[in-house]
């Protein structure tokens, strides 16, 4: 069997990473999340050093508390823990 050695390019990646087809990717996740959260939150994308990245925040307080008090970003993320059957 061959040995295959296998060589990340660096340059490659970090242009990957910073792509305009990266920042549609990640500003239609974002917009879906913001959509799934409802009204007061906002979908941003922005280019840093070394990647792209999307946020989604609460923009009014009433969005912003209701965040904190209902998880609301996390729900909409589908992060939140959902009981398992057997303890309903």
């Amino acid at each position: 069997m061959a040995k295959f050695r296998f060589e990340l390019n660096r340059e490659g990646v970090s242009e990957l990473l910073k792509s305009q087809k990266m920042q549609e990717i990640l500003a239609a996740k974002a917009e879906q999340i913001s959509g799934a959260a409802g009204d007061g939150y906002k979908a941003e994308t922005k280019v840093y050093k070394r990647r792209a990245v999307a946020e989604v925040r609460a923009d009014t307080p009433k969005a912003y508390y209701s965040n904190i008090k209902h998880n609301t970003l996390l729900k909409a993320l589908g992060g939140a823990k959902t009981p398992r059957r057997d303890r309903i």
